[in-house]
């Protein structure tokens, strides 16, 4: 087992317009005895995110609150907390999520690792939330290929992206390698560090304990990401594969996500000359670009299919209100 006393963690939450939320998740990081710092970066709210901040601090003396005048993005946000944090331990916390307690120590049980993750409980009912199944703390080790394959989305299936996934970061690592978020990513900015972390030979383990909670919110940013983002986010692939220390087995996985990403970006710019322009622009713009024309009209069906499927299909009888990311077998209770 690993020795646990000097691991201690700053806990980095990057928050836009988050009043309502904001004080549950710097409590849940503060409660937790590994945590030596939080840094909240209030990235130009508009609100009352700063002061809701301030008036969670519990004496200890580590809560720190800085602002930026500007929204500069969640990568801007998370570099400068990095910069000015010195916890030799990183974990990222989203300013409407949480953590449940506790959630540290099985993670830092563990050794040989750079990253290391915990399940995840996606909460679709924030106003009651429920405790978390307890599930064995099992290891296994994520490789590049996997991260990346895991990264995928499939239709019809729930979104359980590896990319969701929260690691714990080691600061000597980044360090080493000069890894820093991408500041013009706003989209898949997460998938982006990870992936050029693993592909500098970075230990990523994951277990199956829960420790994160994610609410499922359907104004999330993520949710209202812009077309250019999607342009950004298969360009980050595009720059991955530029590196030729990259394996072969490496190389085609990522690929793949790209193009899964630029399939995605194509329907939407597309669809974008439609609104804005009407649908003769739209259909001169794929006659001037006809490598695309697979990608938009297998987009336009899949979405149609959805639509019918949702329509067709009927309501639970009971609504969800939690799921975990990653399956895990339950812990004995003694």
């Amino acid at each position: 087992m690993a020795d646990t006393a000097h691991q201690t963690i700053c806990v980095i939450i990057a928050a836009k317009n988050a009043a309502d939320t904001i004080g549950v998740a710097i409590q849940s990081a503060l409660n937790e005895a590994h945590v030596s710092e939080v840094v909240v970066v209030n990235d130009g709210s508009t609100d009352g995110t700063a002061a809701v901040a301030r008036e969670t601090d519990d004496g200890s003396g580590r809560l720190t609150v800085v602002s930026f005048e500007k929204n500069r993005g969640p990568s801007a946000a998370r570099n400068h907390a990095i910069a000015i944090s010195s916890a030799p331990l990183i974990a990222i916390l989203d300013a409407d999520d949480f953590f449940f307690p506790g959630r540290f120590a099985p993670m830092l049980a563990e050794e040989g690792w750079d990253l290391i993750a915990d399940n995840i409980a996606f909460i679709y009912e924030p106003s009651e939330i429920p405790h978390p199944e307890r599930f064995e703390a099992r290891a296994k080790t994520m490789s590049l290929t996997e991260f990346v394959e895991g990264n995928i989305s499939k239709r019809g299936v729930k979104r359980g992206e590896t990319g969701f996934l929260k690691p714990v970061i080691r600061r000597n690592f980044l360090e080493a390698h000069g890894l820093r978020y991408k500041e013009e990513m706003r989209l898949g900015e997460d998938y982006d560090f990870y992936v050029r972390a693993l592909a500098k030979g970075a230990r990523y383990k994951v277990i199956e304990h829960c420790g994160y909670g994610a609410v499922v919110r359907q104004d999330s940013l993520s949710g209202r990401h812009r077309t250019e983002d999607l342009r950004k986010f298969y360009e980050a692939d595009e720059a991955i594969l530029a590196d030729p220390a990259l394996s072969r087995e490496a190389r085609a996985v990522i690929a793949r996500h790209r193009d899964h990403i630029r399939d995605r970006y194509e329907l939407r710019a597309f669809l974008d000359v439609k609104s804005q322009s009407g649908k003769l622009a739209a259909i001169r713009r794929l006659l001037a670009h006809p490598q695309v024309l697979p990608a938009v009209a297998t987009g336009i069906f899949l979405d149609k299919l959805d639509l019918l499927r949702a329509s067709s299909s009927k309501a639970p009888a009971e609504p969800m209100r939690m799921r975990y990311l990653l399956p895990g077998i339950p812990a004995v209770q003694k």
